[in-house]
């Protein structure tokens, strides 16, 4: 498979965390976008990010920002497609999504991903864990296929918001990782052990 387009999702309104951009939140003096850039970025072709309002405030990381397509902030879904719409103008066939607020995320996300639908022969694939004993799937960090662009539009048009109804639709292959590889940062004391987990990487 070629290399896809990396699409990092930065579209949440943070309620959690008071508002704003977590991305912007540091850890170990480094931002938590920096992280996912660094880590996501050797993985796919190009990046671009998915985030609303004021695309000016992202200047600094020099990546293409790229809004929902679609209005009242109908989540992360909304970012998939609007990365789906993206990259199919550009000419890709797939992207790769990843949270910007998930600092710590496997360095071979994509690959894993990959090897996933080619063993499946499923058109998506998402990261999975094994959490409390049963699979807990984690639908911000998945390989999409452009061509399915219309049909989750559809979908989204529709008032579907959960993404595993749609994925599961599609049959969904789900690629296995570590139990703690999707940590991310939702509320202060997420912040602190992002910190602590930082300090001894």
């Amino acid at each position: 498979m070629e290399k896809p387009l990396g699409v990092i999702l930065a579209g949440g309104q943070a309620r959690r965390m008071g508002g704003g951009d977590k991305g912007a939140l540091a850890v170990g003096g480094v931002t938590l976008l920096d992280r996912v850039i660094d880590r996501l970025g050797p993985q796919v072709d190009r990046l671009v990010l998915n985030a609303n309002g004021d695309a000016a405030r992202f200047a600094e990381y020099g990546l293409p920002v790229i809004s929902d397509t679609l209005p009242d902030w109908p989540g992360p879904l909304a970012g998939v497609l609007a990365g789906m719409e993206y990259a199919a103008g550009a000419g890709y066939r797939h992207i790769v999504t990843a949270a910007a607020d998930t600092p710590f995320f496997p360095g071979d996300l994509v690959e894993r991903l990959a090897r996933a639908t080619e063993r499946t022969g499923a058109p998506i694939a998402l990261a999975a864990t094994q959490e409390g004993g049963r699979m807990t799937r984690h639908p911000t960090f998945g390989l999409w296929p452009t061509a399915l662009r219309a049909d989750l539009r559809v979908a989204l048009e529709d008032g579907l918001r959960k993404v595993v109804l749609w994925t599961d639709k599609h049959g969904a292959a789900s690629a296995p990782f570590d139990d703690e590889a999707f940590f991310n940062v939702n509320t202060p004391d997420d912040l602190a052990e992002a910190e602590r987990r930082a300090s001894v990487e």
